[in-house]
């Protein structure tokens, strides 16, 4: 099992809300994605943004949250703008 801290863009911050909502190894956090663990982190942490959904998706693909291409970043801004 995969502890969330020795993914990419995971700190100790993220680490805690990701276990908040349920979420405590990284292949539950392959499992959900990026975009649902986003969804339940912003339900209980409402001030969670935008970067915390890149850094998840960056996690996911093993690539710092600012390397993800642009095309990413523009599904998941939208993605994030849907929750508004």
């Amino acid at each position: 099992m995969t502890e969330l801290s020795s993914m990419k863009n995971i700190g100790k911050e993220i680490e805690k809300k990701l276990q908040a909502i349920g979420i405590r190894s990284g292949e539950e956090l392959l499992q959900i994605g990026s975009k649902e663990a986003f969804l339940q982190m912003k339900m209980r942490f409402p001030n969670v943004c935008l970067v915390h959904l890149y850094t998840l998706q960056g996690a996911i693909d093993d690539i710092e949250y600012h390397q993800l291409p642009d095309e990413v970043k523009r599904d998941l801004k939208h993605f994030s703008d849907e929750l508004k």
